[in-house]
C-alpha cells in the first residue's frame, strides 16, 4: 500500500519547503505541495522535519585491531544506525597486509549481506598491492561495483603502504574513475613519537594525543595531496581533525586538486580533555587522529558552514571499555582505537550544529546526507527526496529534549562517548526504502532487510 507523508517540513541539500511525499512500494512517487491518494497510508508530520534517509560515509564493524574485533556485528550496527536516522552506510574493509582484496571484500559482503538491517557498501583499504592485489581491485571495480578504496598513511608496518605503491595505486584510481580515501598522518613519525614516549615511561591514554599532533596529520594530508596533483587522482581525506590539515587540503585545492574533505561527529563535539580522564577511562576516548584541542571545534564547524569540508561520518569502531580497551593498560599503543557513535551522529549535529547556530538544516543535510551520496556514486537513488528515489526518509522531531545514554542505544558496546550530555532532536519515524523500521529513536523493524549498493566509477 502506498504511503502518504503529509504535513512536514521538507528540508534538502538545495530545498526548504512545506509539501507532501507519496511513496509507492520502495520509491518516491510524487512530491507536491499538496498530494490527495485517499488508498494511502497517511503519516502526519505536522511540526516536523523530514529529510533524506542520512548516509554514513565512514563507519567500521567487522573490524579486527589489535588482536580483538569491533563489538558491534551488522546487525546491531546497523540497527543503531537506523534508530538514529542513518539508512545507508558504507563500511571500510580492513583486511591484513597478507589478505587478498577479492577475499576480504567477498568475508565482508556475506558478513553485511546477513545481517545488516539498513543499505550498505564499502571502501575496501588497500594494504597489500602485488600484481595479483592490482589485477583484484580491477576486478572488484567491473563485477562488484567497488568505487572506492582507503589508504592509510599511519599504522606502520601494520596497515600502510610504500609511496611507490601509492603512487601506482592513485594511478589505476584516475584510470578507473573511482575515489581514494585515505587516513592522512605520517606512519614514520607517529611510530617514532610513540616508541619514545613509551620508553620516557609515558604510557596512558593521555598520551595518545603527543604521539600524533596535528602538524603530522597536516602532513599526512599534503604528501597524498601532492600525489593526487601529479596522478589526477580523486582523493577524499577521511576523519579531519583539525584546521592546519584542513587549510592543507584547501591549498591542494586551490591548485586544482581533487580533493573532499571528511570530518567525524567525535572531532566536533569531544575534546582532548576527554582522554585525559583519570583511571583509565580516557581510554574509551583513544581515537585517531586524536581528539584534539576544544579550540578546534569552532574551525571544523566554520569549515562545515561554508563547505571546506562536505560530510560528516563517525568513524565508529566500537570496543567495550571492559575487556578491549583495556588490554592498552600498561601501554596507549595497545588500546584499540575508536569511539562508537552511529546511533548518535544525526542528534549530535543537531544539537550542537543546527541548534548552536553553527550550520544551518541544509548545510546538515548536505553534511550528512547529499554530499555522500554525490561523491561516491549514489545520487539520486539516495541523498534527495525526489520521484524515483530510495523513500529512505527521517520524519525528525526537532522539539524533542533528552540526553544521550549507552542504555538507550542499539549498539552492543558498554559505554557512550557521549553520556548524559544533551540531546535536542531526534528521529520520531525513520523509514528504509518505504518501510517504518524506527519510532522515537528505537529500531521496530525485523531482522536483515539491508541491500548493497552497487555503485559506478564516479571520478
Amino acid at each position: 500500500m502506498a504511503i502518504l507523508i503529509k504535513g512536514g517540513r521538507i528540508i534538502t541539500a538545495d530545498a526548504d519547503r512545506a509539501a507532501d511525499v507519496l511513496i509507492e512500494g520502495e520509491r518516491i512517487a510524487e512530491v507536491a505541495e499538496s498530494i490527495d491518494c485517499p488508498d494511502a497510508d497517511v503519516i502526519d508530520a505536522s511540526g516536523k522535519y523530514v529529510f533524506p534517509g542520512f548516509i554514513d560515509p565512514h563507519v567500521h564493524i567487522h573490524l579486527p585491531f589489535m588482536g580483538t574485533n569491533a563489538i558491534d556485528d551488522h546487525a546491531s550496527a546497523t540497527k543503531a544506525a537506523l534508530a538514529g536516522g542513518t539508512t545507508t552506510v558504507i563500511e571500510m574493509i580492513c583486511p591484513g597486509p597478507d589478505d587478498e582484496p577479492r577475499a576480504a571484500f567477498e568475508e565482508w559482503k556475506a558478513l553485511a549481506e546477513q545481517g545488516a538491517c539498513c543499505d550498505f557498501t564499502f571502501h575496501l583499504s588497500v594494504v597489500r598491492f602485488d600484481e595479483l592485489a592490482k589485477q583484484q581491485v580491477r576486478e572488484l571495480v567491473a563485477s562488484e561495483g567497488v568505487a572506492s578504496f582507503k589508504v592509510f598513511l599511519a599504522y606502520k608496518g601494520a596497515l600502510d603502504i610504500a609511496d611507490e605503491q601509492l603512487f601506482e595505486l592513485m594511478e589505476i584510481a584516475k584510470e578507473l574513475g573511482v575515489i581514494i580515501t585515505a587516513h592522512c598522518e605520517n606512519a614514520e613519525a607517529v611510530d617514532a613519537m610513540q616508541k619514545r614516549l613509551i620508553a620516557e615511561g609515558k604510557t596512558g591514554p593521555e598520551w595518545h594525543e603527543p604521539s600524533r599532533p596535528r602538524c603530522v596529520e597536516a602532513d599526512g594530508v599534503s604528501h597524498l595531496c601532492a600525489f593526487a596533483e601529479l596522478t589526477g587522482a580523486h582523493v577524499y581525506i577521511v576523519h579531519t581533525s583539525c584546521d592546519a590539515a584542513v587549510e592543507q587540503a584547501m591549498e591542494a585545492k586551490d591548485r586544482g586538486v581533487n580533493v573532499f574533505v571528511e570530518a567525524v561527529a567525535p572531532h566536533l563535539v569531544l575534546d582532548k580533555t576527554c582522554a585525559e580522564r583519570p583511571d583509565f577511562e580516557g581510554a574509551k576516548y583513544v581515537m585517531s587522529p586524536p581528539l584534539r584541542d576544544a579550540e578546534e571545534h569552532e574551525h571544523l564547524w566554520k569549515a562545515l558552514a561554508c563547505g571546506k569540508m562536505l560530510t560528516i561520518g563517525t568513524d565508529h569502531a566500537p570496543f567495550n571499555f571492559q575487556g578491549q580497551k583495556d588490554m592498552g593498560r600498561d601501554a596507549f599503543t595497545l588500546i584499540p582505537n575508536g569511539i562508537p557513535g552511529i546511533q548518535e551522529r544525526v542528534d549530535l549535529i543537531h544539537t550542537h550544529g543546527v541548534c548552536e547556530n553553527r550550520i544551518d538544516l541544509q548545510t546538515m543535510v548536505r553534511a550528512c546526507s547529499t554530499n555522500a551520496a554525490k561523491i561516491f556514486g549514489m545520487y539520486p537513488r539516495k541523498g534527495a527526496i525526489a520521484p524515483g528515489s530510495d523513500a529512505d526518509l527521517v520524519i525528525y522531531d526537532p522539539a524533542y529534549e533528552g540526553v544521550f545514554t549507552q542504555s538507550e542505544s542499539e549498539s552492543q558496546a558498554d559505554y557512550s562517548g557521549y553520556e548524559g550530555t544533551p540531546q535536542r532532536g531526534r528521529p520520531s519515524l525513520v523509514l528504509r526504502r518505504g518501510e517504518v523500521v524506527a519510532r522515537d529513536g528505537r529500531y521496530i523493524g525485523g531482522e536483515g532487510g539491508g541491500h548493497y549498493i552497487v555503485r559506478e566509477p564516479t571520478h
